[in-house]
């Protein structure tokens, strides 16, 4: 049995639609990463100095954290 193989062009605007998905979710992931780190540096700004130590940190690590 002898195998064919076929090769085609994709269909007019696969490639464009599949572009614009792909932007879309790289955004979608962007914006969720943004929120998480708010997230973060909210929380941790909540804290008092004496409950940031016992973790190690300061004041000044939030901003370095939260990205």
């Amino acid at each position: 049995m002898a195998a064919s193989v076929t090769s085609s062009a994709a269909p007019f605007g696969a490639i464009s639609i599949f572009r614009s998905v792909q932007f879309l979710t790289e955004a979608a992931t962007s914006v969720a990463a943004w929120n998480n780190a708010r997230i973060t540096r909210k929380s941790l700004s909540k804290l008092s100095d004496r409950e940031l130590d016992d973790i190690g940190l300061c004041r000044g690590d939030i901003e370095f954290i939260g990205r």
